[in-house]
């Protein structure tokens, strides 16, 4: 049998077994291993698995994942999230749908010290929605905003979605921290924007609330102003080459963890918790980028990744036209499979194909990363809007509802960084160079 039918067949399997319920990293690592056995002989099948594996568990540039998951949970379970929600709400929330901006804004800053998108949603769903629905809001903008702020994990810095795609293409993960900044701000503009609009059109959906006093506005800032610090100071640090990521990694829950026992927000329990809660998703990753990475070599083997990016290179079209139906194929698997699961399982094999049609790879990856964002809020599989769905018992039509209208946001950068590649160059090329 042909090497490429074989590796075609094996794709197939993949998708196959995880409709079964199989989770994809055992999936990729079983497929890849049953097609190089095929291809090369048992012996070096079992060779592969076993260093793939330990390469993924035991690499030391591949712990900067459970760190910053660490960093997120400590800060989620210390309380930070509500402590800033507090502060927009004191600012913002006297304005018509002013609780849902101060959502948008708490949830912003809260992504500079916390990677995970479903932390921060049920972070918010457990603090903005039960507030929300106290000042009379609907639940359909309450719950749709909160599923649509955890996105912004997904490419606000400190993302693991970036770190991992930077893992994948050995690209800068400081330069994709510094290029998803200005999208993230863009979209979080965006979010508020349509907050007003929305609530103008219909004063009902979120009623004004009350007005605060600018001394307890001010007595608000230190809050904001820690997590400030310590956002500086991780990607800061990053990008002058003090720290590797690892090391960023390292000193950011360092100082998330002295903020919260400081405060005497963290006890022993909420630290076990949180390292228990970062080992779990910690392991999911590196199972997911292990068995990856057994399926990529297999792929290789079988010339899959040159093939599509030859044949992708040259159809008779627009390369702006092909970058588009690469961007559909991502939302389009990961409408079926977790789409950071299939990110990984895809970008090995277009990734060459963007490098050959001429693209920059840190743009690639932020069109790659608001491609997933906006995965996570559209059927089947949307991880945001089942968090909001198993913590505030909406229904998943109701939550879909308020989703929509912050689709355009997404969309909408999405469109400005096709256009305008710079929105997201130039932040990394001024302070990174090239």
């Amino acid at each position: 049998m042909h090497d490429v039918l074989v590796g075609g067949i094996a794709l197939v399997m993949v998708l196959l077994m995880f409709l079964t319920g199989i989770e994809l990293g055992f999936a990729m690592a079983l497929v890849g291993f049953l097609g190089f056995c095929y291809l090369k002989s048992f012996n070096a099948g079992l060779n592969l698995l076993a260093t793939d594996i330990f390469d993924a568990f035991a690499s030391y540039g591949f712990t900067v994942i459970p760190l910053f998951v660490l960093m997120g949970q400590v800060a989620f379970n210390a309380g930070i999230a509500r402590r800033l929600y507090d502060a927009s709400y004191k600012f913002i929330g006297h304005i018509p749908g002013g609780l849902a901006m101060a959502t948008v804004v708490g949830a912003t800053a809260f992504k500079a010290i916390c990677g995970s998108s479903p932390a921060t949603v049920a972070t918010f769903a457990s603090v903005a929605v039960p507030e929300m629905e106290r000042h009379n809001y609907s639940k359909k903008l309450s719950t749709g905003i909160v599923a649509s702020v955890g996105t912004l994990g997904i490419l606000i810095p400190p993302s693991v979605t970036l770190i991992i795609f930077g893992m994948i293409t050995e690209i800068s993960i400081g330069k994709l921290f510094l290029a998803g900044i200005i999208p993230g701000l863009l979209i979080s503009f965006f979010f508020i924007l349509i907050i007003y609009v929305w609530c103008r059109i219909n004063p009902s959906l979120g009623p004004k609330g009350e007005k605060s006093t600018w001394k307890a506005r001010i007595a608000s800032l230190p809050e904001v102003s820690w997590v400030a610090i310590i956002f500086i100071l991780v990607i800061g640090g990053l990008m002058k080459g003090f720290f590797t990521p690892t090391e960023a990694g390292s000193v950011g829950t360092g100082a998330v963890i002295l903020l919260a026992v400081a405060k005497r927000d963290l006890d022993f329990k909420g630290f076990i918790k949180s390292a228990e809660e970062s080992v779990r998703t910690a392991c999911m990753v590196l199972m997911l980028i292990a068995g990856s990475s057994i399926l990529g070599h297999f792929l290789t083997v079988t010339k899959i990744p040159m093939i599509a990016a030859d044949w992708v290179v040259q159809l008779p079209l627009n390369r702006y036209i092909i970058m588009i139906l690469i961007s559909l194929v991502y939302q389009t698997g990961g409408s079926f499979i977790d789409d950071l699961a299939f990110m990984i399982l895809a970008t090995p094999i277009f990734f060459p194909a963007v490098i050959k049609l001429g693209f920059d790879p840190i743009w690639f990856g932020i069109m790659i990363a608001i491609t997933v964002m906006i995965g996570t809020i559209i059927p089947p599989v949307a991880i945001c809007v089942f968090v909001v769905k198993n913590i505030t018992k909406v229904p998943f039509g109701v939550i879909y509802s308020g989703v929509y209208p912050f689709l355009i946001s997404l969309i909408g950068v999405g469109i400005l960084l096709f256009l305008f590649p710079q929105i997201a160059l130039w932040l990394p090329t001024w302070l990174m160079g090239n």
